[in-house]
């Protein structure tokens, strides 16, 4: 990837962290524990998580994963619970004070769009938020995920066997029924997300419904 792709991504990532920011702001304190789309986790979970992410670095990745024995989950469990206080609105200023952090693990870059708009949308979708991403972007955090076998949070299994077309860009990818939804359904969708029906079109959108759903 080059410096002005790199610049590019980094741009739309701290676009999305500033959106993320304005929409919680003036959430009402009880929503804060209504469940997100990620198994396990309130909506407060997912902030601190997005926290967590924001400021993991290369080398703290690796020290990381050995204090948590490669268990990605017992990883992501202690970023939450070291980052998540008891006032969400404090949790918010910790997200408030990364959300230009270019800091990242040693993983592929499409990885920190991965991250903003999955968990935005973990966190959006239950609290009846709608918000607009750029399918180019999304199309990239797409087409990674699509390559990107789920035992290192990918989609590849999920993906395979299906011809996926993003209506909103020029993505398409893949051999079998057709699927047709918006770039940012068929993220969701391909991470693990459970997707409204409305959402998918074509004629293998019935069956690939009901395969979409992997282990956290």
């Amino acid at each position: 990837m080059t410096k002005a792709s790199d610049s590019a991504t980094w741009n739309a990532v701290h676009t999305e962290r500033r959106a993320l920011i304005r929409d919680l702001e003036s959430l009402e304190p009880g929503r804060w524990t209504t469940a997100s789309l990620c198994p396990g986790w309130d909506v407060h979970d997912v902030l601190a998580h997005l926290v967590d992410s924001a400021k993991t670095t290369r080398l703290g990745f690796v020290r990381r994963m050995l204090a948590a024995r490669f268990d990605f989950d017992r990883d992501n469990a202690a970023g939450v619970a070291r980052e998540r206080t008891r006032d969400p609105g404090r949790t918010l200023d910790r997200f408030r004070s990364v959300s230009s952090s270019t800091s990242t693990p040693p993983v592929a870059l499409a990885t920190r769009l991965v991250e903003a708009y999955v968990h935005g949308e973990d966190i959006r979708r239950p609290l009846g938020i709608d918000s607009d991403y750029p399918p180019e972007h999304v199309a990239t955090a797409l087409a990674y995920q699509v390559t990107t076998s789920v035992k290192i949070g990918g989609g590849k299994e999920l993906a395979h066997g299906w011809r996926l077309v993003a209506t909103d860009t020029e993505l398409v990818h893949g051999d079998g029924p057709e699927v047709r939804a918006p770039a940012i359904a068929l993220l969701l969708a391909i991470s693990g997300r459970p997707v409204s029906a409305a959402e998918l079109g074509g004629p293998g959108a019935p069956a690939f419904a009901t395969t979409i759903t992997k282990p956290s």
